[in-house]
């Protein structure tokens, strides 16, 4: 039993990281989808994280060593009979009762096969709001991507399948889909639907402290997100040339870690609108003054624009004092939230008020339609 509980362990352990390295892109997008946060649809990611990676786990792992692995003729790296297992069942178990039977390792494969992709459908149904059918085939399809992936030898990167490929799976895999997706309304009850969730997007809402600090965070950790992602690009760009590689103190690399992504968080968005961050848009936040153009990049520069500037200058000049400033920075923009109902230093240095987009929108609707009459 031990080759069908590791993965178990791995799945969790891979999936808690996993949720925890996207889990402000998925606070993010859940913001935007519903216009709110939910605790039961954050935490059903968390668990569709952990499954998804134990899935990935139970089927393709472990890999084996490559020059271990024996790739004689005439082997057979697919099973094309449909519903072989019965057959498998009944030679295997021959004059075994019904407990033996039950618990042989024949069974107990396709039972577990089954129960595999049960949570597939649970999620598919109810975490998704797919239907019963959708989430049947997208189970096949994922078991047969999974097969594919065996057959192929993890696509060339092995020189043959180093797991057997077989037909039942793909048929086992999506019967646990089909089950799953029937009980699902029973297992996830408690799940609020999209569809609900969707019908009060556009209501508008307090705005807390703790939903102008989710804005904050989202507008850093975009910038570590966008940053990280334009200096990977440039360097494998670098390797696709056959250009060598620069150090960690190169200029261009330094830029696109933090002077690039400053203005895409800050900057631009402070041209376009009302002149709010990726992170407050996110949320549905935006200031609310008297705009222009100059109090817009004001305000993009007062918090946003120096951190940036300041973790430019540290990283450039590492013995400096920039370091220790753009903690300073960033603690003074977090701590100031609850301090200025809300406000922020931003808004305190250029007389902005942060408001709820939505009812923004309306009460501009309400205007334009007042004044047509």
């Amino acid at each position: 039993m031990g080759e069908w509980v590791w993965p178990a362990y791995v799945g969790v352990l891979g999936g808690v990281l996993l949720f925890g390295v996207f889990m402000v892109p998925i606070v993010a997008v859940q913001y935007r989808m519903f216009g709110r946060f939910t605790w039961r649809r954050f935490l059903g990611a968390a668990g569709l994280s952990v499954y998804g990676v134990a899935l990935v786990a139970y089927t393709l792992l472990p890999l084996p060593d490559p020059s271990l692995l024996k790739c004689g003729p005439g082997g057979s790296t697919f099973q094309a009979i449909p519903f072989q297992f019965l057959d498998d069942i009944q030679r295997e178990t021959s004059g075994l009762g019904i407990t033996g039977t039950l618990t042989s390792r024949a069974t107990l494969q396709v039972v577990f096969n089954v129960v595999l992709f049960i949570p597939w459908g649970v999620i598919a149904r109810r975490y998704l709001s797919w239907n019963i059918a959708v989430s049947t085939l997208t189970g096949a399809l994922a078991s047969g991507l999974i097969e594919a992936t065996q057959f192929t030898g993890l696509w060339g990167l092995y020189d043959c399948a180093y797991r057997l490929a077989d037909v039942d799976d793909l048929i086992t895999n999506a019967f646990g889909a089909l089950i799953g997706a029937l009980i699902a309304p029973l297992v996830l009850w408690f799940m609020p639907q999209r569809r609900e969730l969707r019908a009060a997007r556009g209501q508008s809402r307090p705005v807390t402290v703790w939903r102008r600090w989710l804005g904050m965070v989202i507008d850093y950790v975009s910038l570590a997100f966008l940053g990280f992602a334009l200096v990977v690009t440039y360097r494998v760009g670098l390797l696709a040339i056959g250009a060598d590689l620069p150090g960690n103190d190169d200029a261009i690399s330094l830029i696109l870690m933090h002077l690039v992504p400053g203005f895409l968080v800050f900057y631009l968005p402070a041209l376009v609108g009302p002149g709010a961050s990726l992170g407050q848009r996110a949320v549905w936040l935006q200031p609310q003054w008297p705009a222009t153009r100059r109090r817009t990049l004001l305000r993009a520069s007062a918090t946003g624009g120096l951190y940036v500037v300041l973790s430019f200058l540290g990283a450039l000049l590492p013995t400096s004092a920039f370091g220790p400033l753009t903690g300073l920075v960033l603690l003074a923009a977090f701590v100031a939230v609850p301090l200025t109902k809300s406000r922020g230093l931003s808004g305190v240095l250029t007389g902005a008020q942060m408001v709820d987009s939505r009812g923004s929108v309306r009460r501009r609707v309400a205007g334009s339609a007042t004044r047509a009459d």
